[in-house]
């Protein structure tokens, strides 16, 4: 099957290449010229593990390619999916004026009967909106059928969910739309529920928000354990073990980042807001999420005092391990802290490196772990990657100046830190 898909972000990427790995003929296109002539050159602009090796072997079979002319590739193809960015707004909202512009050029292309995809993710009634674009733009009078069809993927292995999802969720009331979906995803051998538009786009903001509450559920519960001296590592094992709560996103920490759950969250609220009704706890789960950020300054300052003039390691930039991500990383609003009680910060990440462009101005970014925390008078680990899981801290003990150290994502071994004579301070432990 003929594809183009619009936007060469995470989103895009993946699942253009992942189409041509299964077979289909691709043409990814995307108005930034330098990132397409990276691709022609089989390098790609993000860090997501297998994906460039699978993008040249997809260029040099010929069925992907990268492109800026938007119109040859809508020409070409029978399916088209839209995956532009649809950012957080100034209020909170998605702005979807990437996706009206990817619209506006496919309204100007058609030629002949198109299936054209939403996969970015929008509020509920962008399916309806876009169709009526495309009637009140295009230049000849083909059918088309406009489908919402979110993605599912998690920064970091977005490949393996692309292969490996739990559920295809495709939104339309057109069997014929539906039946050629159905078709191109067959030999992902994912299952497939169809639903309609308004359904399919309310089950992406609905899945965001329960994981982005879960997430500041089990941090509220690890406050309370510091409080009362509980493990929030054994209950949350307990409570992992109900099948009505399963142990997945029970995980506490020092809140969460990326570029899907504070914007979704953010997004269902504004969209509940335009309708009359009040979200209440998806505005609590972002409330709790930004204090939990924080927590490490709170930390450092019961153990140090004053932190002006002291100097803080933090471990990891990135949102999550796996990915050079900082879109709403903690490590971004945590440096800033720290950085206005007058500490100086020295961050070290595997992927993120100096110059990157979310990383706050005036952080020492250092080109190894060990670099990171010498002379230190704390740590903060704020982004699980192996690296740090396995560092050698016989070596980090050696090198700080107060061995302080700050577990924000409770991956480390807490009695073994602290028989080498760290302050081991965990999130709820």
């Amino acid at each position: 099957m003929d594809i183009c898909v619009i936007g060469l972000g995470p989103v895009g990427l993946i699942h253009g290449t992942s189409m041509a790995e299964i077979g289909h003929s691709v043409y990814c296109v995307d108005r930034d010229a330098g990132r397409v002539e990276m691709l022609n050159k089989g390098i790609t602009p993000f860090y997501e593990e297998g994906l460039e090796d699978m993008v040249n072997r997809n260029l040099q079979e010929g069925r992907l390619s990268f492109s800026t002319d938007i119109g040859s590739a809508i020409r070409k193809s029978s399916v088209i999916f839209i995956c532009v960015g649809s950012p957080m707004g100034s209020d909170g909202s998605a702005d979807l004026s990437q996706v009206t512009e990817a619209v506006l050029s496919v309204s100007k292309n058609l030629n002949g009967y198109k299936v054209v995809v939403v996969k970015s993710t929008v509020p509920v009634g962008t399916s309806a909106a876009v169709k009526r674009i495309i009637q009140q733009n295009r230049t000849e009078s083909n059918d088309v059928d406009v489908v919402s069809n979110p993605e599912f993927l998690r920064e970091g292995s977005g490949i393996y969910d692309t292969f490996n999802g739990d559920r295809i969720v495709i939104g339309s009331s057109s069997p014929v739309a539906l039946r050629i979906l159905r078709q191109l995803y067959q030999k992902l051998n994912v299952p497939v529920i169809t639903v309609s538009p308004e359904s399919a786009e309310m089950i992406k903001y609905a899945s965001n928000t329960f994981l982005a509450a879960k997430i500041s559920f089990i941090n509220e519960i690890a406050n309370i354990c510091d409080r009362v001296g509980a493990d929030i590592d054994e209950v949350a094992m307990g409570m992992g073990m109900d099948s009505r709560i399963g142990n997945r996103f029970l995980k506490a920490g020092i809140g969460f980042g990326g570029s899907c759950f504070p914007k979704d969250v953010n997004a269902i609220i504004r969209m509940a807001e335009k309708k009359g009704y009040e979200f209440r706890i998806a505005k609590q789960v972002l409330e709790v999420n930004e204090r939990q950020k924080l927590i490490p300054v709170k930390v450092m300052e019961r153990h140090l005092g004053d932190l002006a003039g002291k100097t803080i390691s933090v471990l990891g930039l990135s949102f999550k391990p796996d990915t050079d991500d900082m879109r709403f990383a903690p490590s971004i609003d945590l440096i800033k802290a720290l950085t206005a009680k007058g500490c100086r910060v020295k961050a070290y990440d595997p992927v993120v490196q100096e110059g990157a462009e979310l990383v706050p101005g005036g952080t020492e970014v250092c080109a190894d772990l060990y670099g990171a925390v010498e002379g230190c008078h704390g740590i903060v680990l704020v982004t699980e990657w192996k690296e740090f899981v396995e560092m050698d801290l016989e070596r980090v003990a050696r090198l700080v100046r107060e061995p302080i150290f700050v577990d924000g994502r409770n991956c480390m071994d807490a009695d073994r830190m602290r028989s080498l004579g760290f302050i081991y301070c965990g999130i709820g432990r």
